[in-house]
C-alpha cells in the first residue's frame, strides 16, 4: 500500500541474528509463520534497536486497572478474558457495529514491527510488537468526511480487574488521537509480541501502539473506538491536565512538572547504566510534518 511505513534501516544495522537467537533461545518462535517477513527496526541509524527480552517487556510495565505497582499486573492480569473478544466500532463510520477478533485480524495483514517505547516515565525498553496499521482498521470500517477524531475505551470489568476498585483514574480508561495521526503509517493496532499472542499484562488481546507518543497513549485492551469530530477526553489529560497534555509526544524540550524528559534510562541496561538523551518524537522524525505550525510547547 502507498501509505505503509518504510524506514531508512537495512538489516545491517539491526542485531545478528545468531546472536539475537542465541540471547533468547526461549523464543525461537520468532518469525512464525503468518506474521509476515517485514522487520522495520526503527527510526535512528545509530541504534541497532536490539529488542529488550521478553521477560523485561512483559514484567514492567504500568496497567493500573490490575494494581499501581511495576508487577502488578503480572500477578492479577491473567484474571481478565480475552477469549471471545469484540471491538465496538462506531460514530462517524459507514459500517458502525460489534467486530469480533477473528474477523478484524482475519482481513490484515498481520507484521513485525519494532519500536522504541518511551513512558513519561523516563524510562524506555524496545519492542518487537505483532500487528496491523490501525489506518487498516479505519479503511475497513470507513471514516465519514467530518470525522476530526478517533478515541478508543479500554474494557471495564470491576470483577475482572481488581484495581478499577481504586480511584487511580476516572474509570474505564479513555484515550483519543487526531485522525491524521490514527492514520499515519507508524500507527499500530497490536496483538502480540515477540511473535506470540499479547500477554495479559501488556494489554491483550489488542492495544494501541504509537511510538512517538508517551506510553500511556497507546491505550490497552481495546473495547470500544469512536469516530468523532470534537477532540475526545482522555484519562491522564482529565486527572492533571498541568502534566499531561492531548497530544503527549515524545519532547525533550518540556519537562514534566516532577522531573525531566531530556534522558532516559532504558529497562534491562543493569543499575549504573548511563542515561541517554530523549530524541524529539522518539526519533521518529518522519511524523514531524503531522504537527507543522503548532507551538509543541503549549501543545503537550
Amino acid at each position: 500500500m502507498s501509505r505503509r511505513w518504510t524506514n531508512d534501516l537495512s538489516r545491517a544495522d539491526a542485531t545478528p541474528e545468531h546472536l539475537f537467537l542465541n540471547r533468547r533461545q526461549l523464543f525461537g518462535a520468532l518469525g512464525a509463520a503468518g506474521l509476515g517477513a517485514a522487520l522495520p527496526m526503527g527510526a535512528r541509524a545509530q541504534d541497532a534497536l536490539e529488542p529488550n527480552s521478553f521477560e523485561e517487556i512483559t514484567s514492567y510495565n504500568n496497567y493500573y486497572e490490575f494494581g499501581t505497582g511495576k508487577t502488578d499486573p503480572v500477578k492479577n492480569a491473567h484474571t481478565l478474558t480475552t477469549d471471545p473478544w469484540a471491538i465496538t466500532i462506531g460514530g462517524l463510520v459507514e459500517k458502525p457495529g460489534d467486530y469480533s477478533m477473528a474477523d478484524i485480524v482475519s482481513q490484515m495483514d498481520i507484521e513485525e514491527r519494532v519500536y522504541r517505547f518511551r513512558c513519561v516515565e523516563a524510562w524506555s525498553m524496545v519492542v518487537p510488537w505483532n500487528g496491523f496499521e490501525l489506518a487498516d482498521l479505519l479503511e475497513m470500517v470507513g471514516v465519514k468526511p467530518e470525522a476530526k477524531y478517533v478515541a478508543f475505551e479500554t474494557v471495564y470489568r470491576p470483577d475482572e480487574m481488581p484495581g478499577l476498585r481504586y480511584p487511580v483514574l476516572d474509570w474505564p480508561y479513555v484515550e483519543g488521537l487526531r485522525l491524521d495521526e490514527a492514520r499515519h503509517p507508524l500507527t499500530l493496532m497490536a496483538t502480540g509480541l515477540y511473535g506470540k499472542p499479547m500477554p495479559n499484562q501488556n494489554g491483550a488481546p489488542i492495544r494501541l501502539i504509537v511510538p512517538w507518543k508517551y506510553g500511556f497513549k497507546s491505550i490497552k485492551s481495546i473495547d470500544r473506538i469512536t469516530l468523532t469530530d470534537k477532540e475526545p477526553p482522555t484519562s491522564w489529560n482529565k486527572a492533571n491536565p498541568r502534566e499531561y497534555g492531548f497530544y503527549s509526544n515524545v519532547n525533550p524540550e518540556v519537562d514534566h512538572p516532577r522531573w525531566s524528559q531530556a534522558t532516559e534510562r532504558k529497562i534491562g541496561g543493569g543499575l549504573f547504566s548511563r542515561r541517554e538523551p530523549t530524541l524529539m518524537f522518539n526519533g521518529y522524525d518522519e511524523v514531524a510534518s503531522l504537527y507543522e505550525g503548532m507551538d509543541l510547547k503549549a501543545n503537550f
